[in-house]
């Protein structure tokens, strides 16, 4: 399973997208990403939970649990239901402690499947803004070094019905309005919800992105005409999802 999305926007401009003082903590350096993959240090939004204020970090995809032996498993971690996050027992610490994370990203990507072939489309908000992931994070302290490793993974929830053709799952995308309350509420259940199709656009792009290497913003760029038309095709007939991108795993 694998999971990619983009995260192009620079630092000072996420920081003020998500309400981050840079006065308070230094922003981090971080390059634009147009096919961020699992294992890769990321941006993400957190509150800190002395002082309420929002850091912008570097935390590497695909949480470790503190109990791990290793972080060689983190690599499985990339997603949470959150319908289970706060039971499951990879999670459930992190949800409790309340150790909750934005990842901002500009869209996402996520496979089609047909005999033979996968294809693979860009999904974005339609008005353009950067999407706000709900996501839990984690530190694990290597003890063998014991240097801490923070990470995370991003919730997901029932697929809006536009996108379900692709998957069953979606990322948690939350409205401007609902981030601070999934940050600080005692309990965000209530806002784990799939994002309305009709505010998302989505189109299908070069298999490129399906090569780690292949980091550019041309991974973004629409197929052109019957390519385009034959791979939108596949959204009409319903075809099968592929269990990949934001799909969750079994997790223990």
């Amino acid at each position: 399973m694998c999971g990619r999305f983009v995260q192009q926007m620079p630092p000072v401009r996420a920081g003020e997208l998500f309400d981050v003082d840079p006065a308070l903590a230094a922003l981090p350096n971080a390059p634009p990403r147009y096919n961020a993959a699992p294992t890769q240090d990321l941006m993400v939004v957190r509150r800190h939970p002395q002082t309420g204020a929002r850091h912008l970090s570097l935390l590497r995809w695909g949480l470790v649990p503190s109990f791990a032996k290793d972080a060689s498993g983190g690599a499985r971690l990339i997603n949470a239901r959150s319908e289970t996050a706060s039971e499951k027992l990879s999670f459930r610490a992190a949800w409790r402690a309340r150790r909750r994370c934005i990842v901002p990203a500009d869209g996402f990507y996520e496979w089609a499947r047909a005999p033979g072939r996968r294809q693979p489309f860009f999904i974005r908000r339609a008005d353009g803004r950067p999407l706000a992931l709900a996501g839990l994070w984690e530190g694990w302290r290597d003890p063998a070094t014991g240097q801490w490793l923070r990470t995370f993974t991003i919730l997901t929830t029932g697929a809006d019905p536009k996108l379900r053709p692709l998957h069953e799952r979606m990322p948690v995308i939350l409205p401007e309005a609902d981030i601070a309350a999934f940050l600080e509420a005692e309990d965000p259940r209530d806002l784990m919800r799939s994002f309305p199709g009709a505010d998302l656009d989505l189109w299908p792009v070069s298999d490129r992105v399906n090569a780690v290497r292949n980091d550019g913003p041309d991974l973004m760029a629409p197929l052109p005409g019957e390519a385009a038309a034959s791979a939108m095709a596949l959204l009409s007939a319903g075809a099968d999802a592929d269990n990949r991108g934001f799909g969750d795993p079994e997790s223990p």
